[in-house]
């Protein structure tokens, strides 16, 4: 193909203007960033209002959190082999079109299952076009100064969803929470409309030998999300029903036993999901239990905090948000700093010192289980977690492929990306399952707390082993 600036498949060189080609391109990815971004949030606010008029208790609602956790989290790596066998544009748009059907059909619902039905597959959704996106920038931009800032822009969009979706869930969840939920439609097919022209349509997809078949590993896929829907369903039945009733021992067995499957699914598969040797690699591992804790830890605050300002309370939606917003503005704003930081201090001193707030902040909650005053009892909280974001999320990204082979980074990246989103599912779970029917919040906030002590301990395993590696040149993980 010839290189012209038009040319879709061969973007301008280094040191070119964008074409409008490019530039629109960068405004589909982003704009998906973003919206993706704000669905990790945008119920956050409305969950106490669509629980109420839904007549679910608080274990109840909290499936419109952690719905989408399971959906991207589960199925993250099934995504990327559905990207890599079938090819980038076609999973891509018919990603975006299942996204808005379900923020359609979630928001006209009335039976509480099919609204967590639609969150489950917003995640996947999600899980399809977030990683995609940045793989789409890297090969579309040329390298150097232009993908750089193509990068920051797609980083800049996802940073400041979380934020924006807070505070535009808080304003729609004021008019009506169903309006959180689907207004994420009409956007994402405007985005659709201008993705059909300028998509590209990438590398061919990858094909097998002859007379093999393609190898998707749906049983893996199946495996991994029916554990944690079977998990998180046991979980929030412990406190109506107790430890032995069918209706809660009914799902932690079965999801124990989907864990045996899925473990016997990756052992034989010709092609697993889920690479054992990656399981081996120490940073890797370090990385996704502080990310997880990291990212556990923000969401059993923020459900915790918004089911008490509201309905404890008594706050409007729009005021919860604009409380909120201090756990994730810090983020937003300070996103296009973090190659420097990184650069200056190091990934494992960052992530040590930036595990340090989510567990100050969950601390300090513990001095006030029934938040009175915002100012002492629940900003403190909010601005540390928020510190830990700033200082830690950038650097456990970038240490968790560190020390992996090119060929293995892709895959390990679906594996972390994996694990943040299961302490998405886990951790708010069982805040909501130690909170309900409880006069204040001490139990949850104490695992909370637990959690992020984890998160510490694995930063300072990374500490240590870092100093030895200076001291003694390692031979490899």
């Amino acid at each position: 193909m010839t290189r012209t600036q038009d040319s879709f498949g061969s973007p301008p060189a280094a040191g070119e203007r964008w074409s409008p080609r490019l530039w629109g391109l960068l405004f589909v990815l982003a704009g998906n960033m973003l919206i993706d971004a704000l669905e990790v949030s945008a119920m956050i606010v409305a969950m106490p209002a669509a629980g109420k008029a839904l007549g679910l208790s608080l274990t109840g609602a909290q499936w419109l959190i952690t719905g989408f956790a399971v959906g991207f989290g589960g199925l993250i790596l099934f995504g990327g082999r559905l990207v890599e066998l079938l090819g980038r544009r076609r999973v891509y748009l018919w990603a975006l079109l299942g996204f808005a059907a379900a923020s359609l059909a979630g928001g006209l619902t009335d039976e509480p299952a099919v609204l967590v039905a639609t969150r489950i597959l917003k995640g996947f959704f999600a899980a399809l076009t977030a990683p995609t996106g940045l793989a789409i920038i890297a090969s579309e931009f040329p390298a150097g100064r232009s993908r750089e800032r193509a990068v920051s822009v797609y980083t800049l969009f996802g940073g400041s969803g979380f934020a924006a979706g807070l505070v535009l869930s808080g304003l729609l969840t004021a008019v009506s929470w169903r309006w959180t939920v689907a207004f994420p439609a009409p956007i994402v097919l405007v985005l659709f409309a201008f993705a059909v022209r300028l998509i590209p349509r990438g590398p061919a997809p990858s094909a097998p030998p002859p007379g093999t078949p393609r190898h998707f590993d749906v049983p893996g896929a199946l495996a991994l999300t029916g554990a944690l829907v079977c998990l998180v369903q046991g979980i929030v039945s412990v406190p109506a029903h107790g430890w032995l009733d069918a209706r809660a021992a009914g799902p932690l067995t079965l999801a124990v036993v989907l864990g045996a499957l899925l473990v016997a699914a990756e052992r034989t598969a010709p092609r697993p999901l889920i690479q054992g040797r990656l399981l081996r690699n120490r940073t890797l591992l370090r990385s996704m239990a502080g990310a997880a804790a990291l990212n556990g830890v923000n969401l059993g605050l923020l459900l915790i905090l918004t089911a008490r300002l509201q309905t404890g309370l008594g706050w409007s939606p729009p005021r919860t948000a604009l409380a909120l917003l201090p756990a994730s503005v810090p983020l937003a704003v300070t996103a296009l700093l973090s190659r420097k930081l990184i650069a200056r201090y190091g990934t494992a001193r960052l992530i040590t010192l930036g595990a340090l707030g989510p567990v100050l902040g969950a601390a300090l909650c513990l001095r006030h289980p029934v938040p009175e005053r915002y100012v002492t009892d629940v900003l403190p909280a909010l601005l540390l977690v928020g510190a830990g974001f700033v200082l830690a999320f950038a650097a456990l990204n970038t240490q968790a492929t560190s020390r992996l082979a090119a060929v293995d980074r892709a895959a390990a990246i679906g594996l972390y990306q994996s694990a943040v989103q299961v302490a998405a599912v886990v951790v708010p779970a069982l805040a909501a399952a130690l909170a309900v029917g409880r006069s204040d919040d001490r139990a949850a906030f104490l695992l909370v707390t637990a959690v992020a002590v984890a998160g510490l301990l694995a930063g300072l395993s990374g500490l240590r082993d870092g100093r030895a590696r200076v001291e003694k040149p390692s031979r490899g993980e």
